[in-house]
Order: structure tokens, then sequence, then C-alpha cells
């Protein structure tokens, strides 16, 4: 393994160089402009020409696709690693615009594709290049039947740019002006919002209540506005919903992640009922950290002082070595990416909080985004990312629709690679000391995925449904917080984070609604994924880029019997998968207690 120190910015120039000034990604919407415009044109014409006609637009659809993901992903850095770049926004602006001109073809296109005679739809199949795709044709008709006529659909977009988007770029705006004041050394810094989140993580815990109650105050000050946001986000989605006839809010995040409510309820039916052993987790944790009870602060907070810190090119090489006992393949495309910069790590002022990864399938590249500030928990985000990141590379050489996998299944890939990472430090633990803090951190993620991921989901379900009666104030917002918060953690803090509403920009991500449980899904799908991997050895590998090929081609209940031969709308599987995170949690308890 190289030496070299580590360029911690990514590369965007090798998309398109000059950042937000950048010409070529000027002249690269310009060229989309026009193509979206011809594209608008031809398929208004297409139900007075052939088969081949329209197997041609489903093929410029898919090149078009492609190239809007581009610009999409190339401003979504933009406004990542700076959250005060104007540019960047304008940039998204005219983007968003031609997005909803794109959508309201493709509607047109859809209503071609629904009433389309059968025997043409069946010609149309047998057109080269078309045929693999009948799973996204069919879904496509599908979910287009389930929506209004084809034209008030086309309105719906037009007017979502300046309504339903433009709510979720109001967050982001907010978000970006806010700063949390924070005193350590006798001095007073302004930490970024995406600092102060990583900061709440610190050992200190004085230092953490004290940056905790800044931040909380920071959400509460602007709260107002965060509220009016999330309401009118609300509102235009509800009453689409409406007009569509869908009396369900998970109709549309179900769909997207191409899952049935059987399988939703069976998950989190498992977690409901065996909450116990992460309750009795979080207990332990207190009496190490000297408590009688954990409050907010308490639960991601690392234990006593034995934790290691890795600089960047430690946690390169730890990743990539372990990477490598699984599938050299994944680990020398993890190598690649941190050699080519295509991760963004550096712990600076102006950056968004959290970490995603996104593809740029013109130039078959990805970046990675994350605040590095080299903790294990820093390591395992890394991981995740690349997780993400090599799902997408397995992917190249595929049509574009074949590989518009959904959250539930993405999030399954990067916790893999995560799974990877984190049993790896805790085998590789110094001490008994450093063992225990690893543990801690492992267990930490079934705690996120089962007690917050968890209040999420029941606070948005409850929202929604309050909402549908009229607009609800900071108060109660921060009462159905609250009562989620209570319920999903199982009762075991002793304070909570009622603004959390506020502070998570999921809540407020318009083009996938319910950003949250898919997260548990895709943890313990991978889950289960991993224990085959484990029982398998290096021969699964090959398996394992099999089923990720197959995400974007079928319903995930379809994917986990084809490849794990299991069926998840019965208990049996999650519970098996909560089975083994839940041996995590008694081995900590018993560690701790020694």
């Amino acid at each position: 393994m190289s030496t070299t120190h580590l360029n911690q910015t990514w590369d965007l120039d090798a998309i398109f160089p000059g950042g937000s000034e950048s010409k070529a990604f000027r002249l690269h919407l310009d060229h989309l402009a026009t193509d979206i415009d011809s594209f608008a044109t031809a398929v208004a014409k297409l139900p007075e020409q052939d088969t081949k006609d329209v197997a041609q637009a489903i093929l410029t659809m898919q090149d078009i696709a492609a190239r809007v993901r581009e610009a999409g992903a190339f401003v979504s850095c933009l406004n990542a690693q700076n959250v005060k770049d104007t540019e960047a926004k304008r940039l998204g602006g005219r983007l968003n615009a031609l997005r909803a001109e794109y959508v309201k073809a493709l509607t047109t296109l859809d209503d071609t594709l629904v009433h389309l005679p059968e025997d043409q739809y069946a010609k149309l199949l047998q057109e080269p290049d078309i045929n693999q795709l009948r799973f996204v044709l069919a879904e496509r008709k599908r979910r287009a039947l389930d929506k209004l006529p084809a034209e008030k659909e086309a309105l719906a977009a037009a007017l979502s740019v300046d309504g339903y988007t433009a709510w979720s770029e109001l967050y982001d705006t907010i978000v970006g002006r806010m700063t949390i004041p924070f005193e350590e050394g006798g001095q007073v810094t302004d930490l970024s919002v995406g600092q102060a989140s990583n900061r709440l993580k610190m050992a200190d815990r004085d230092g953490r209540e004290r940056l905790f109650a800044k931040w909380e105050a920071a959400w509460a000050d602007e709260a107002e506005l965060f509220a009016s946001t999330l309401n009118h986000l609300a509102g235009f989605r509800l009453n689409l919903y409406e007009a569509r006839g869908w009396d369900s809010v998970l109709k549309e995040p179900l769909d997207i992640n191409r899952m049935s409510p059987a399988t939703l309820d069976a998950m989190w039916g498992v977690i409901a009922d065996n909450k116990a052993p992460f309750v009795e987790f979080l207990k332990a944790k207190a009496n190490l950290l000297g408590v009688d009870q954990p409050t907010w602060s308490d639960v991601e907070a690392p234990i006593g002082t034995a934790t290691k810190t890795y600089t960047y090119e430690e946690a390169r090489d730890f990743i990539v070595r372990h990477f490598r006992q699984f599938n050299p393949a994944m680990a020398d495309f993890a190598n690649m990416c941190f050699e080519q910069r295509w991760i963004e790590a550096e712990d600076r002022p102006g950056k968004r909080p959290g970490g995603f990864c996104t593809s740029f399938p013109v130039s078959a590249q990805t970046r990675i985004f994350v605040t590095f500030s080299g903790t294990a928990s820093n390591v395992a985000t890394l991981a995740h990312e690349l997780g993400h990141a090599y799902h997408q590379h397995v992917m190249r050489g595929m049509p574009q629709l074949l590989t518009n996998y959904a959250m539930n299944v993405a999030e399954t890939a990067s916790t893999f690679a995560e799974m990877i990472v984190a049993d790896a430090s805790v085998k590789e633990a110094r001490d008994a000391a450093e063992q225990l803090s690893l543990l801690e951190d492992k267990v930490g993620r079934s705690i996120a995925m089962f007690m917050n991921i968890h209040a999420r989901f029941l606070f948005e379900t409850r929202f929604y449904e309050a909402r549908k009666q009229g607009l609800l104030d900071v108060r109660d917002l921060n009462q159905l917080m609250e009562e989620a918060q209570t319920e999903a953690f199982g009762g075991a803090l002793s304070s909570f984070h009622p603004h959390f509403w506020a502070s998570k920009l999921h809540f407020y991500i318009t083009g996938t609604p319910f950003y949250n449980f898919p997260y548990t899904f895709g943890y313990l799908f991978s889950t289960g994924i991993y224990a085959r991997a484990q029982q398998e050895g290096p021969s699964f590998a090959e398996k394992y880029v099999a089923l990720l090929r197959d995400t974007a081609s079928m319903q995930v209940e379809d994917l986990a019997n084809k490849h794990l031969g299991v069926d998840l709308t019965k208990p049996d599987f999650w519970q098996s998968a909560v089975d083994l995170a839940a041996s995590d949690a008694r081995k900590f308890v018993e560690l701790a207690r020694a």
C-alpha cells in the first residue's frame, strides 16, 4: 500500500471543470434543454407512429435520464461542499426547471405506453435493446395507471418547481446560513451545521451536553420557518395524493422501494418486539458514562478513552485490507476511489452535514461526500459510502433504466461494506477497553436503525395523518417527535431532541418520501447477506455481485427469494437478522458489567 499523503478533497474538475462557474456544465445544461425540448416534441406525436418510434423514444429517454442524473449529481456535490455557493443554487434552479420539462415529456410517453394496444406493446418488446427493459416498462405502465391523466400530471410537475421542490430548497437555504456557537478552550467558534453535527459525538460529556443545548437552541430559533416549510411541502404532497385517489401516504415510498406493505409490517413488527436487548445496551452504556439514564446526546457518544483514531491514510489502508478478504475487486475499486480523489473528506467550515455517494453515469464515475475527523465511526462511514460506490460500479455497462435501484436495496450494499469494517475493528481491538468501545460503535448502528430510524418513521407517519386535518405548529411537531422518540427508544432516554424534525434533512427531501424505513430494511437485509457471506467465504463474492446487478430489475421480495431463498413478508428472516444484532448488544452488556 502506498504511503503517499492522500488529498482529502474531491476532484470535480474531472467531471465538469470550473466548479459552479463551469462553462462545460452550462453547455451540458444547454444541450439538455435542447434535447428535452426535442424529446417532448417527438413523444407528443407518438400515438400516430409505429413501435419503432416508441422504441427510439424509450432509448432517448434513457440517454436523457443519464445526463439529467449527471447534472443532478454535480449540483449536489457543489451544494454539499459549500452551502453558501449561491451560483450552485442558481444552477440547481435551472436544472429543476429542466427536470420538470423532462418529467412532463415522460408523462406523455407513459401515457403512450398505457394506451398502446396489447399486440403493439408485445411487438415493442421485441425491438432491439427494448426487451431487456420489460420489467421497467411494465412498472412505468402500472405507475402511470395509478396517477392522474397525463396532462394533469404534466401540470403538477410544472407547478412543483416553484411549489414542492422550492420548499425543499428553502430548507437548504435556511440551514446554509445557520451557525452553532461553541466555546472550546476559552474561545468561541461559530461551527457550521456539519461541523457541529460531527462534534456532537465528542467524548467529553460536559462539552457534548453544552453543544447539544446550543444545537437544539439553534434549530428552535428557526423553528417557525422550518415548520412552515415542512407543512407546505407535506401539503403539496398530500393534495397530489388526494387528486390521484391515494389514501395512504406510504403508497408512493413503498412503490418507489418496490416493496409490499406486508414486508414493511413484518420488519417493523419484529423490531417492535425486540427492543429489550437494545434498551439494556443503552442502560449499560449510561452506567459506563456515569449517569443513571442516557440523554439524547449520549446515544451516539463514544465511551471511555481507549478509542483508536485514524489518519485518512490509515483509514484507507484498513478499509482496503478488509474489503480484500471478501473480494479483491471490491478492494481495488475502493483504493482507486481514494487515489483518484473521488472522495470529499476534509473537515472544514461551510460543508453540509452528513454523507452521501452519488453517481455520474455519463462519466462512469462516483463521488463520495463525508467529513472525516479520524474516529472509528468515520472509518465505518467511509466504508458505507464506498459500498454505495461499489454497487454503482458493478452496474456499469447496464442500460441506464436497469440501474435505477431503490433506496432500500441501495442501503444493502453500503451497510454490507460497513459491516465488514465494523466487524474487523472489533476483532482487531488492542485490548478489552478498545474492544468494548468499538463494539459500542457497532451496536450503535443497530440503535440508529431500530430506534432512531423507527422514531423518524413513527413521527412522519403520524405527522402526515395529522397534516390532513390542517397545519401543525412548532409545539405540535415537537410533541409528535418526543412521543415518537419515547416509543422508539423503549422509554430508555431521560431527554430527547424535540426539534429533530427540523434538524433532519431527510424530512425535506422531495424525490424520495419517507427517507427512513429503507435504511432499516437495507441494514437488516444486508445482515442476512453478510451472514451468508460469512458461511460461504470468498465464493460468495460473485453471487453478491449478481444480486446487486438485479436490484433495479425486480421487487425486493422476488430479489430475496431468488438470491437468498427467503420470504420477506414473513417474520422469520427479519427475526434472524435482528437476533444477530441483538447478540452484539448482549455481548456489550456482558463486557460492560465485567
